[in-house]
């Protein structure tokens, strides 16, 4: 069904996986609308209760592949803020707002907009052989994909304008260690870690898991007294779910529960 990306869908676990390793994994218009529709599928899919972003081959994303909106030294100019507005933007809104926990594994380098399409997602396990390159300082322009807002407000003013003004590598290990990204692992270790929290979260309590992270990434827009107010209401409506009720049963019976997602 899609030529530059594959969809798998097993067990509640939707495994998208950006494919043109040979250009590695950066977006072309094409992929853009496959990543699309795929989600469209994931979003309308019940059954769907995690999602894994991940790329083919030795790399995650280099972001935007050039050569499908090349500049040719005094040619045309190219409204590179149409190109955001129609599918960087969308991409970023959409995978922070999914009402599923999604789960990024960085294999590889992760650059431009590929690094803040990782930054984007609700948990980042990385290889420990992957970079985050904010590339963009390179050919003049500016972290786009939402990279001026995650990166100051994970790693703090100094280290994001160190990373986007000089486009220095970013090893996974310092990722972490600098709370950029949940987790570095050994690379041979990266399908087994993210396969692992794929099924707990697959089995887990889907509708708590939404509510906590809409509240979470949103809570900066609020004042403490608003999120309280918010908590009540979202404490109120999973007081009255499925996962709620049987989260207790099971806690009281010492045995594992048994969530629907509902």
């Amino acid at each position: 069904m899609f030529e530059t990306i594959n969809l798998e869908v097993a067990d509640g676990v939707a495994r998208l996986t950006l494919n043109r390793p040979d250009r590695l994994n950066s977006f072309t218009v094409e992929m853009h609308g496959e990543v699309a529709a795929a989600l469209d599928r994931i979003e309308a899919d019940d059954a769907v209760r995690t999602l894994v972003l991940t790329g083919a081959g030795r790399g995650f994303c280099a972001g935007q592949d050039l050569s499908d909106r090349a500049v040719a030294p005094g040619g045309g100019a190219v409204d590179l803020g149409d190109s955001v507005e129609r599918f960087y933007a969308p991409l970023i809104r959409r995978l922070t707002r999914l009402p599923k926990p999604v789960i990024c594994a960085v294999n590889g380098v992760a650059a431009g907009a590929g690094a803040n399409i990782a930054l984007a997602c609700d948990i980042v396990i990385a290889a420990r052989s992957a970079k985050f390159i904010q590339s963009f300082a390179n050919i003049g322009l500016i972290p786009d994909s939402g990279g001026t807002w995650v990166l100051p407000r994970l790693i703090g003013q100094a280290r994001a304008l160190g990373l986007a003004l000089t486009g220095d590598p970013l090893p996974a290990e310092t990722a972490a260690s600098w709370g950029m990204i949940w987790k570095c692992v050994d690379d041979d270790a990266l399908a087994a870690e993210v396969d692992a929290l794929a099924v707990r979260f697959a089995k887990g309590a889907t509708l708590g898991l939404a509510r906590t992270k809409a509240l979470i990434r949103s809570s900066s827009l609020r004042s403490l007294d608003e999120e309280l107010d918010l908590e009540r209401d979202a404490m109120r409506e999973l007081g009255f779910s499925h996962d709620y009720q049987e989260g207790v049963a099971a806690f009281m019976a010492k045995r594992p529960p048994g969530f629907l997602g509902r």
